[in-house]
């Protein structure tokens, strides 16, 4: 069950909701099970879980933004101290793909295309836990990192930093969300010590009539018992990246020294510009990072 029978008022029990939301979970769960077994469309599965084994992992889910993919892969293999970075293509066309594809290759990053989504086209939200679960049983869990850390293709880091470092200190953290009672890791932003968490039954997806977004799934398994004030926090500031332009519709975020363009949030005609302000506030680490770059070659 999603929530517990004793979380259903007598309004919601008049209108069989437990048994409902029974009845359609367990079918979201037959398709992510069947989702999760097919086979990749594209990269070396074997070859890349022996690189990732022992070594501290970044994984980007892409999705149709070659442009977005390339700030991030440039930005956190200049500022950001990990092993590995892999990337799974939940694109929808094989162009997008293919042009991620070549990103990867720019940038040193790990390609794998992952299967059809059957969500894609539904639910974002169920689509990137969908991607996120795929990854964990076909690449993580057998690959046993040593630590991994899961990231929103348009977060952008703007400084130096080692992600990894809380995890000497505790088994899991990031950016916390709530729902009443119930706390979880956002899916954007989340870092797992795999000798903490590798034996348990993950699931990051959602569980939706619990209220729980991405990630949230892993309520029962890992949050539940945690202590939420032990994780470690940073602020988090929302601005309208428009000038003039109301926040709901240019939506941004500071996450730390961290920036998130917010891309499935606010006036989707503004996405343009939006993406237009977001490179004007990089240009002066996407500056230093092509100097060094240039200093390398």
């Amino acid at each position: 069950m999603p929530k517990a029978l004793r979380e259903y008022d007598w309004r919601q029990w008049l209108r069989l909701q437990p048994l409902l939301h029974a009845i359609k979970t367990a079918r979201y769960r037959r398709i992510d099970r069947s989702f999760v077994r097919q086979p990749a469309k594209g990269g070396d599965i074997p070859d890349i879980r022996a690189a990732a084994r022992g070594r501290h992992v970044l994984l980007t889910v892409a999705f149709d933004d070659a442009q977005c993919l390339e700030l991030q892969l440039r930005l956190t293999g200049q500022l950001v101290r990990h092993d590995l970075h892999i990337v799974a293509d939940n694109s929808i066309s094989d162009a997008s793909a293919d042009e991620n594809r070549r990103v990867c290759a720019d940038h040193g990053a790990t390609y794998v295309r992952l299967p059809a989504n059957p969500w894609t086209a539904k639910n974002p939200s169920r689509s990137h836990g969908a991607a996120l679960n795929w990854m964990w049983h076909n690449v993580l869990k057998p690959a046993a990192p040593a630590a991994f850390g899961f990231l929103d293709q348009d977060l952008f880091p703007t400084q130096p930093c080692d992600p990894f470092e809380p995890l000497e200190a505790t088994a899991f953290y990031g950016d916390l969300r709530w729902a009443g009672a119930r706390w979880y890791l956002w899916a954007g932003y989340c870092f797992f010590r795999f000798d903490a968490v590798g034996r348990e039954p993950l699931d990051f997806g959602l569980d939706w009539f619990a209220g729980l977004d991405t990630g949230g799934a892993n309520w029962e398994v890992l949050y539940r018992d945690a202590d939420p004030n032990t994780m470690p926090q940073r602020p988090i500031t929302a601005f309208a990246a428009l000038p003039g332009i109301e926040l709901r519709q240019a939506y941004c975020e500071w996450r730390g020294s961290w920036l998130h363009e917010v891309g499935l949030d606010g006036d989707r005609s503004l996405k343009a510009k939006k993406r237009e302000a977001v490179l004007r506030l990089l240009a002066p680490v996407l500056e230093v990072s092509l100097g060094s770059a240039r200093q390398r070659n």
